[in-house]
């Protein structure tokens, strides 16, 4: 099969790859319908992510057509378009019976923190992704998710995770009726959790970020007030100052490990690596919500350890909440905001691209050209 190959830093291509068997009976193969190149894919290309590999395939957005079924498979068949949510998940472990899906203890067992994920180097399992022609889905009698027959797939891919980690990042945050949140990052998580915001009561959603293109859509998509932070003095004192001087009720990081906006973050974080990424966003959000506040994230970090000012959280009793998304649990949920129109996920998709031109792919959208959002790769025939 065509499949993407990860060279090293920065270098990216399509090879040729023994096609993916079943090498477990609850093991399902899919044919990759779609496939996208997340934000946090960015990190693994940059090299920011511990024991990302030569050889492997990324790719933790996907949806395609079951080819095959291990004989343990009894809710799926072949023929059935699937969405299969980032998490690699069990289902029967003492966290996936919390709902911690993020967090499975069964399809990672060597880590202490993150569950599997697919194409997210061998700190989260190893596992090869969907940037690909096929891709193999253990358990697959939890996972996968038949799309429903209304349900366009270009919605249905952006299901596997952008959006769910978006809706989580404002779920975790506990937002109340009027509460002030501002989000860290324009990124495609970033618009999707000014999004979901609204859906939990928000009387007002600030977005900040330095790219403008993207503040211009989503002001529109949230919508919401935007921000560029470079045309600010101090992120902190504005925050403080448009917010009665009190601070936000809620912060919520979307950006992790690559933020922009410190250069001592930058040189320790992202040059040398001295620590997992520079959390300026992760800074300013502490120092930005208000005492007794909640800031939520879902920016990725590696991990080893960060400058955090862990003192401010203490002292003026900030609750932080932080996890990879449970997809699985919040698939029927997003399902009906989908169907009520209230999110639209395809919105954010500006790129189609095909799965061989995927090095172009991971250029532009790593570079920000061309006004690009969410890239949308296509495999040959799909």
């Amino acid at each position: 099969m065509r499949a993407m190959n990860y060279r090293g830093p920065y270098r990216v291509r399509v090879d040729q790859k023994p096609d993916p068997r079943i090498e477990h009976p609850r093991d399902a193969i899919v044919k990759v319908t779609r496939s996208c190149i997340c934000g946090s894919d960015l990190h693994l290309y940059h090299g920011m992510v511990p024991d990302t590999r030569v050889g492997q395939t990324f790719g933790h957005e996907f949806c395609g057509i079951v080819e095959e079924v291990g004989p343990e498979v009894q809710n799926l068949k072949a023929g059935d378009h699937v969405l299969v949510p980032f998490n690699i998940a069990c289902g029967q472990c003492h966290f996936c019976k919390q709902g911690l899906f993020g967090n499975c203890h069964e399809s990672n067992p060597s880590a202490t923190a993150v569950g599997g994920i697919f194409g997210y180097s061998h700190t989260a399992g190893g596992f090869d992704g969907g940037q690909a022609e096929y891709a193999r889905v253990p358990y697959a009698d939890f996972g996968p998710t038949i799309i429903p027959d209304w349900m366009d797939p270009d919605d249905a891919v952006l299901l596997t995770d952008v959006v769910p980690t978006g809706y989580q990042a404002a779920e975790m945050a506990g937002i109340q009726k009027g509460d002030t949140v501002v989000v860290f990052g324009a990124g495609p998580v970033g618009m999707l959790a000014a999004r979901s915001a609204w859906l939990f009561g928000a009387g007002r959603v600030i977005v900040l970020d330095h790219i403008d293109y993207r503040l211009e859509f989503v002001k529109k998509f949230a919508p919401a007030e935007v921000y560029n932070f470079k045309e600010l003095d101090d992120v902190v004192v504005f925050m403080k100052k448009t917010t009665d001087g009190l601070g936000a009720d809620v912060c919520i990081d979307a950006v992790g490990a690559e933020a922009t906006g410190s250069m001592l973050q930058t040189i320790l974080g992202k040059r040398l690596k001295l620590e997992a990424g520079s959390a300026i966003a992760l800074h300013w959000a502490i120092n930005s919500v208000k005492k007794g506040g909640v800031v939520s994230i879902v920016g990725v970090y590696g991990p080893t350890g960060n400058m955090v000012p862990i003192g401010n959280v203490v002292n003026k009793g900030l609750t932080i909440r932080a996890n990879q998304a449970s997809v699985k649990r919040l698939l029927p949920r997003l399902i009906e905001h989908v169907r009520a129109g209230n999110i639209d996920p395809k919105a954010i998709i500006t790129h189609r691209v095909p799965l061989d031109d995927i090095a172009d792919a991971y250029h532009i959208f790593s570079d920000k050209l061309d006004n690009c959002i969410k890239p949308l790769l296509l495999p040959a025939g799909a």
